[in-house]
């Protein structure tokens, strides 16, 4: 569905079943490869929030309700998503869910002539799949989703989306909730901070096959997250990577320092992007690399834009 793709949109011009305000450890269960969780109702309310929720409005929101018309605007308050090894990807839009917005969803998988219902009540969910010689509305661009999506209104201010049938049945069973270990270890580490927009992490070898990054970086580091958060009025930006030992962190950061060194006098480059690196400080404990920055959040928005 192209509200399923417009979702990415969010992921990476930003950058599971849970109705947090805020992510944090233990929150996932052990298996994920990945996460991304953003709050739209922390946004509309703080003071840096705002700034980068009217950019969302501008540049995002308005694409979706163009492709599918349904107003993410007036209807999320959190999305969540993440995947795991065995069960693929789940995605959350927590809000106020309109009658308006399941039927249409609806009728456009009916229109697209993929549509399947399975269960009834409080467990019904439905199935769509992506059909090549069609030309309607059904539009699933996500790796997770080739074999066709599943989604489900049955647990109120929540619209489930899963790769699956068995994690779909299994989140309806409990209600939309998520089964997690007792244990923290070996599960991903989440950033927070007292105001979260935005939190996001996932193991580096699991990122490999989707990003261009060098593989000596890949290999020498084991998790990475990103933070976006308000503070005191700013847009702060946290990311973290956890390398395999001590020596590589501070090899990294000697290679971050010196970009940043190389590129910061560029007379050819942005005000807003010099801006954002003369501010970045980096910092190494143990095997752990931060890179934060704090900016005011209209220099964030010019250097997204």
């Amino acid at each position: 569905m192209r509200l399923l793709r417009n979702l990415v949109i969010l992921f990476l011009f930003l950058a599971p079943v849970v109705a947090l305000s805020a992510l944090r450890p233990g929150d996932l269960p052990e298996s994920s490869k990945w996460y991304f969780h953003i709050d739209f109702k922390e946004m509309r309310s703080s003071e840096a929030g705002q700034h980068l929720y009217a950019w969302l409005q501008d540049e995002v929101f308005e694409d979706i309700r163009d492709d599918a018309g349904i107003d993410l605007d007036k209807e999320a308050d959190f999305v969540t998503a993440f995947a795991t090894e065995d069960d693929g990807m789940v995605v959350v839009i927590e809000g106020d869910i309109s009658q308006d917005t399941e039927d249409r969803l609806l009728a456009m998988g009916a229109a697209s002539g993929s549509l399947d219902r399975f269960g009834s009540g409080n467990n019904a969910f439905f199935h769509i799949k992506d059909d090549d010689d069609d030309e309607g509305n059904v539009d699933i661009d996500i790796d997770s989703f080739d074999d066709g999506a599943y989604f489900s209104f049955a647990v109120k201010n929540k619209l489930l989306v899963t790769s699956t049938r068995e994690k779909m049945e299994a989140l309806l069973a409990d209600k939309g909730r998520i089964k997690t270990v007792k244990s923290e270890k070996g599960a991903l580490f989440v950033l927070n901070a007292e105001r979260n927009l935005m939190q996001a992490g996932a193991r580096a070898g699991d990122l490999g096959d989707n990003l261009d990054w060098d593989s000596n970086i890949l290999r020498n580091t084991e998790q990475a997250a990103l933070l976006i958060a308000d503070k005191a009025g700013k847009i702060a930006i946290e990311a973290q990577l956890v390398t395999t030992e001590a020596e590589m962190a501070e090899s990294l950061a000697s290679i971050v320092r010196g970009l940043i060194s190389l590129q910061v006098f560029n007379d050819e480059m942005d005000p807003e992007i010099a801006s954002f690196l003369q501010n970045t400080s980096v910092d190494v404990i143990d095997n752990k690399l931060t890179i934060s920055v704090a900016l005011d959040p209209e220099v964030v928005v010019a250097a997204i834009e």
